[in-house]
Order: structure tokens, then sequence, then C-alpha cells
């Protein structure tokens, strides 16, 4: 169940970043102050690059890095995870990374490539997004991919990517699509709130939003800072009132 549970840490949370992670903004001043630097400041997405700790069952299992750099029209999100503690134990070493491009439609996703680091390829993927034809296609975890595009489709790490720019945009969005294998899934948003949390970084202020996939038990939720491009500080993940994991910051450098 460990094993499972470890080697399945980092997707999960990115769906859940979904926006977010995922994917992801927020503390608190006072509502009035933030709302108002909300609609007074909108910002544009800018590079950057930072480090969370993860928290299973209370330990420390992995240290995970993002990072966002911008390729001239394009832009190429990635991440990777490190095991800690315990988590040495499993031969998981999660990567993954999304090339996209930002559009007056909103994100759309390129390429999409994910490597759990061992020497299998039942988690893998390697998956393109055709939007001149409309079709997406690959392979993602063993699945041959070849279906017809939907509108405002993301990947694991895209979605974080078009969350980031509705809230800097200065819309919430209520809901993103995802694909997962040969088919899509849907995942709810709602701003539940505002929270001022002391992080490595100092204590911010930011807004969490709540993320549930259509149909499913576990809701995920993103504290998002405002002043830092609504980079992700800290991300958790719940079964009813069971926390399955957390995501702290570590480090954050935004261009």
């Amino acid at each position: 169940m460990a094993n499972r549970c470890i080697s399945q840490l980092w997707s999960t949370s990115v769906r859940a970043l979904n926006n977010p992670l995922l994917a992801l903004r927020a503390f608190a001043l006072c509502s009035v102050a933030l709302a108002t630097s909300q609609l007074a400041s909108a910002d544009e997405l800018k590079p950057f690059e930072a480090s969370y700790a993860w928290f299973w069952n209370g330990m420390n299992v992995a240290v995970s890095t993002l990072k966002l750099e911008q390729q001239q029209d394009t832009w190429v999100y990635a991440s990777k995870s490190e095991p800690r503690g315990i988590g040495r134990m499993f031969s998981e070493r999660p990567r993954q990374e999304s090339t996209l491009r930002v559009t007056e439609a909103g994100v759309r996703p390129l390429h999409y490539k994910a490597d759990d680091g061992t020497s299998s390829t039942k988690r893998d993927a390697d998956v393109q997004f055709d939007w001149d034809h409309n079709r997406v296609t690959g392979v993602y975890e063993g699945v041959k991919v070849d279906m017809p595009l939907q509108p405002g489709i993301q990947d694991d790490l895209s979605v974080q990517i078009a969350l980031m720019v509705e809230l800097l945009a200065g819309r919430t969005p209520d809901q993103f699509l995802m694909i997962d294998k040969n088919s899509v899934r849907e995942y709810r948003y709602t701003r539940e709130g505002e929270e001022s949390l002391s992080t490595p970084l100092g204590k911010l202020d930011t807004v969490i939003y709540r993320s549930q996939k259509k149909g499913s038990p576990r809701v995920t939720r993103f504290w998002c800072a405002p002043s830092r491009g609504y980079i992700p500080l800290r991300v958790e993940q719940k079964k009813g009132d069971e926390v399955q994991w957390t995501m702290q910051v570590q480090s954050a450098k935004r261009d």
C-alpha cells in the first residue's frame, strides 16, 4: 500500500492542483484588501522554479521541483521528484514535462511526457495535442490514445498553468477537463476563502481553492499566493476527514 501511495503521490497531486497544483495562490491580509489587490493589479505569467516537501502519514517521503521556462512562443513546464526518508525504499523517481502555448482561448498543451523513473513503462506517457487537426494521440500509461480534442482540455501539468493564467487575469475557473488515458475527466473548482500562511518564504497571504473530480470522494485544496503569481504554497488532499498527503513549499523564485 505504501509503495502504491508514494508512486502515485506526484501525479495525483498534480491532477488535484489542478488546479494546481496545481495547481495555488493565497494567503490573507484581509478579504477586502486581497479582493482589491486582485482587481487592481493584473499580472502575467512568468518563469519560476519552486521546490516542495511531500508528507505522507506525517512523514517527509519526497522533495519535488517545479520549473516553468519560456521558449519563444511556447512554455515548458517540468517536474521531478526525489525520495526522502522512507521514500528511499522505493524505486520511483517521477519526472513530467508539458510543452504548451498560452493563447487568447487559454492554455493549450502541445506535448506531454511522463516517466516514473523505473524500467517499467506502465506509468509512462507520451501524448501529442494537434490543435490544427483537433486530435490527441500517443500512449498514456500503456493505453493507446487517439481521440478528438475537446476545447480547454489539459494534461496533468498544463492544468496548473491554465489555473494560474486564469487567476492572473482576474478570473476564477469553475472547472477543467483533463486527459485520462483515452478519455477525459472533469474537475470542479471552488474558491473557499483566504488564509495567512507561515512559510520558508515568510508569512504570505493566500487564497484557498478546492478541487474535486466528478464522482470522487477525494478533495484537494490549494493555498495560492497572489503576490507570488499564484505559485502554490501548500496543497492538501483529503478523503473524508483523513488527510492523505500534503505538499509544502520550501523555496520559490519567480522572474
